[in-house]
């Protein structure tokens, strides 16, 4: 099995809190001062994915998909442990744990400062961010935490076709809902533009460059900015999102609140649940990142389709589902710097597959014959 590539820190890497900081300030200064272009940049859509948000995902994901071997995927299909719980996580207990966490504060720690049904309408977004598991943006928070790609690949490709079979069942179950519409078309866009484009551009650019070129040229040339690229455009999108919806902090600054206090503790609390179960069952590090970290983000855009759908744009609901917007990248760089701080706690892959073949050497050791 393929292990995990090393990249060096660069500019962006060391001082991205910084970075971060700004953007958010900026992109909510941008939403101030021009408030029509964030308007008119918000209605470009297709099936209600953001066509420029799409173009900046684009420009963070090609130069990562630049940098997998995919080869890796093969391996990564082989070791199913991470996809399984992956799976138990996003679908037997994050939509639940969300539950759990918007019911006990909007119904008894909120409850003196919110209106009954104004607190339903919340809660009825964060459960659709609950049942709406990243697909996209995970492939940029595990590059970041240098996990194996190859397994990330797997479990957004995975994750896409489950959420098409469970997103509607798991909805109507905890919102009560009769018939709550599969945003089909949102999911299948999303992926197509976020993750599929990205991938066959960057699967056809390094086979043949490194068909062309060589191997070595390709790693120490080609490569040598790429992650720099990643990071310019993830630092641009959240100038984008906060220049969408940051008038809406502005506005609602306590409703805000409100609705990020328990939606980051849900994060928080499905990433440990992830982290020390991929710990227990014997992950490696380049593993457990992205097992880990695929649950504790949302698929934003799903969850506001579809919150806009069922309750309306002016409603509680897609408030809370743009929360889920606001806090997304800020708290996952958290998460993705603790990975690298604690990554330690587990066997690197590196390490793994040399305890493997010194393993097999050994039994394959003839057996010396005593007197």
């Amino acid at each position: 099995m393929a292990a995990a590539k090393e990249y060096q820190l660069t500019f962006f890497h060391k001082y991205l809190t910084l970075w971060v900081a700004l953007c958010i300030v900026g992109g909510i200064g941008l939403g101030r001062l021009a408030p029509g272009i964030a308007e008119r940049l918000s209605n470009i859509q297709v099936a209600q994915v953001n066509i420029p948000i799409a173009i900046f995902l684009f420009a963070m994901m090609f130069p990562i998909m630049l940098q997998i071997d995919f080869r890796e995927v093969a391996n990564a299909v082989r070791a199913p442990k991470a996809v399984v719980l992956t799976l138990v996580i996003n679908w037997g207990i994050k939509p639940f744990t969300m539950f759990f966490f918007a019911w006990l504060f909007f119904r008894y720690i909120w409850a003196p400062f919110v209106d009954s049904q104004l607190a339903g309408e919340y809660m009825a977004g964060m459960i659709l961010l609950g049942i709406a598991p990243c697909t996209a943006m995970v492939l940029v928070f595990s590059f970041l935490a240098k996990g194996f790609m190859g397994l990330t690949l797997v479990l957004v490709a995975i994750n896409s076709l489950t959420m098409l079979a469970l997103y509607a069942p798991l909805g109507n179950y905890l919102l009560g809902v009769a018939e709550m519409p599969i945003p089909f078309w949102t999911i299948f866009f999303s992926v197509i533009l976020y993750v599929g484009v990205s991938l066959v551009a960057g699967f056809i650019t390094r086979t043949r460059l490194i068909a062309s070129k060589g191997i070595s040229w390709y790693e120490t040339v080609f490569l040598k900015n790429m992650s720099t690229i990643s990071i310019v455009a993830l630092l641009a999108t959240l100038v984008y999102l906060f220049m969408l919806q940051g008038e809406v902090i502005l506005e609602f600054p306590l409703s805000v609140a409100m609705i990020a206090i328990p939606l980051i503790i849900q994060v928080i609390v499905i990433f440990s649940i992830g982290y020390a179960l991929s710990k227990i069952i014997g992950l490696t590090y380049e593993e457990a990142a992205p097992a880990s970290m695929i649950g504790a983000s949302n698929h934003f855009e799903v969850a506001i389709a579809t919150a806009v759908t069922v309750f309306g744009l002016a409603s509680g609901a897609a408030l809370s589902a743009v929360v889920g917007v606001l806090i997304e990248v800020p708290v996952m760089l958290v998460l993705v710097t603790l990975c690298l701080k604690t990554r330690h706690w587990f066997p690197s892959m590196l390490t793994k597959r040399k305890n493997i073949q010194t393993s097999g050497s050994e039994q394959n050791q003839p057996i010396a014959n005593h007197p």
